[in-house]
């Protein structure tokens, strides 16, 4: 993992702030991708086929290879893209393994701030600014005690919208625009809550090791399983998860 983020690294920092090409992925909207993100993927993808070439990969900007193989590297070069390109420190290249389908390691490197948070099977661990530590998330079991994180409620449409802000009512701080770097100020016990939807793969497969065996939870909004992506909640504990599904779902 550090291999990849110091790989990663030698793309994307160089270009951090650069005012470099922004290119436009979706017709009818806005989905930016930088020579940053395909330069990353291409260094990633490049030193995990040399170290385990039965491996399979998944990555946003060049698609699967043998992604039906037990192991699955699943890459986003740049979660945060649009914080990239705004010079916002809070993007960040993310790296997962899935075992037959199940993410069971990854990793979250910020190397503008010089920090990597990573699970490697049995704990979350943090190396950056203030030593290298294990990552605990809080103890926080009440909504009202909460900080909640979303990338923007205007995601939310709908039902969901009315189901979102119910819940964002209920704590007492929310904030918005953080993309990845939430997930690892959960990991880490800066924050209690995160929330997101219409997630892919590669921008929540690295990070459910390092939210679960930092002693958090992190399951779609149905309660299920978040390898495959949609809607997204992460909690400090299982007491505050099943009390931010109620609100999401319940009558009040």
């Amino acid at each position: 993992m550090r291999r990849i983020a110091e790989a990663a690294a030698a793309q994307t920092l160089p270009r951090f702030r650069q005012q470099g090409e922004v290119s436009n992925k979706l017709a009818g909207g806005f989905d930016p991708v930088t020579e940053a993100d395909r330069g990353a993927e291409r260094v990633i993808r490049a030193l995990i086929n040399d170290e385990f070439p039965d491996h399979g990969i998944l990555g946003e900007e060049y698609g699967a290879e043998n992604a039906t193989n037990s192991h699955v590297w699943v890459i986003d070069p740049i979660d945060g893209t649009r914080a990239y390109i705004s010079g916002l420190p809070v993007w960040g290249t993310l790296v997962g393994l899935t075992v037959d389908g199940d993410a069971v390691a990854g990793m979250m490197s910020q190397p503008f701030t010089g920090e990597l948070y990573y699970a490697d099977g049995s704990a979350s661990h943090y190396e950056g600014p203030g030593g290298n530590r294990p990552l605990s998330t809080r103890k926080t079991t009440m909504l009202g005690d909460a900080t909640l994180f979303t990338t923007t409620p205007a995601l939310y449409e709908g039902e969901k919208r009315v189901r979102f802000d119910r819940l964002e009512r209920q704590v007492r701080l929310s904030r918005y625009g953080t993309d990845c770097y939430a997930f690892a100020m959960l990991a880490s016990g800066n924050i209690d809550l995160v929330a997101e939807s219409g997630l892919q793969p590669y921008d929540i497969v690295a990070l459910i090791p390092i939210i679960e065996q930092a002693g958090g939870v992190i399951t779609t909004f149905a309660g299920g399983p978040a390898e495959k992506g949609g809607d997204i909640l992460a909690a400090a504990t299982p007491e505050l998860h099943e009390a931010a599904m109620r609100v999401l779902y319940g009558a009040g």
